[in-house]
């Protein structure tokens, strides 16, 4: 649900980015940050996946899903301090790490400025002003 509200946030930001920009492929620039968001998703989430079970067979050795029908049942993984920070970093880390990378690429290829950390997240705050305002009624 996070990463499909981020994922349109990301599909707006590159249109606005592009127009701005005027770059002359508007919307193959918002179809490669959609996807391109969507495909490390796709990635981080299943490494993600592949981490937490590893740390699960370490557990219970090598039987353990085929034993106690774990599948991914959370009974006591996600207890106390470390399993909030856990469970925070499952859920997370793909959107923050996705949306971090394709501001690099929107930074590089769509708008071509310089690398800092005011370019790399510009146009946000435009982004959701313009939000804000198609909300509101036409005078």
């Amino acid at each position: 649900m996070i990463s499909g509200m981020v994922m349109i946030f990301v599909a707006l930001w590159f249109y606005q980015s592009a127009i701005k920009a005027k770059a002359s492929n508007v919307l193959l620039w918002v179809a490669v940050g959609a996807v391109g968001f969507f495909v490390l998703q796709l990635v981080l989430v299943n490494l993600n996946i592949y981490i937490l079970e590893s740390f699960r067979a370490s557990e219970g050795g090598a039987g353990y899903e085929a034993i106690q029908g774990a599948d991914r049942k959370n009974e006591g993984d996600f207890l106390g301090f470390a399993g909030i920070l856990k469970s925070l970093y499952l859920e997370l880390s793909p959107s923050i790490v996705g949306f971090i990378a394709i501001a690099f690429v929107r930074l590089k290829f769509v708008t071509k400025e310089a690398l800092s950390v005011g370019n790399l997240f510009s146009g946000l705050k435009e982004m959701f002003q313009n939000i804000k305002q198609s909300f509101k009624a036409p005078e």
